[in-house]
């Protein structure tokens, strides 16, 4: 059992009828993309001086992205007082964040095993966003 699936488990109040499976899921994928995404920011300031203009929008794309993902991991790994309308908007920005993160390290994916993996990332972020969204009606 994973620690966020187990911190789910034991919370002591009633979580309503949030689906678990998709809310654990999505922690843990934006937990994922921010770490994807910080590696691969570093990664890119690590590449050949010569490409660095090149990737100056993947650096920048990563950061943003990390900083939402872990942003929204904390935002659903806390229940007291929930919101579900902040929780969409939330969960949709991300969605869209790291929906152009992905777009732009794809482009990068044929010179940059990082930003495959990291486009990789973002994507799977992406889609347990979106069912989280869908599962809160």
């Amino acid at each position: 059992m994973t620690q966020v699936a187990e911190m789910l488990r034991t919370y002591p109040a009633d979580l309503g009828r949030v689906d678990r499976e998709a809310l654990m899921r999505c922690i843990e994928e934006c937990y994922s993309c921010a770490q994807a995404c910080t590696a691969c920011a570093d990664a890119c300031m690590s590449e050949a001086d010569d490409m660095l203009p090149m990737l100056r929008k993947c650096i920048r794309s990563c950061e943003d992205c990390a900083d939402v993902c872990d942003t929204t991991g904390r935002i659903l790994s806390r229940h007291t007082g929930y919101d579900a309308n902040i929780t969409r908007a939330v969960l949709e920005a991300c969605a869209t964040v790291c929906r152009a993160c992905g777009d732009e390290c794809a482009s990068h994916a044929d010179r940059h095993d990082h930003c495959r993996v990291c486009a990789e990332a973002c994507r799977s972020c992406e889609r347990a966003c979106r069912e989280l969204v869908t599962s809160l009606g």
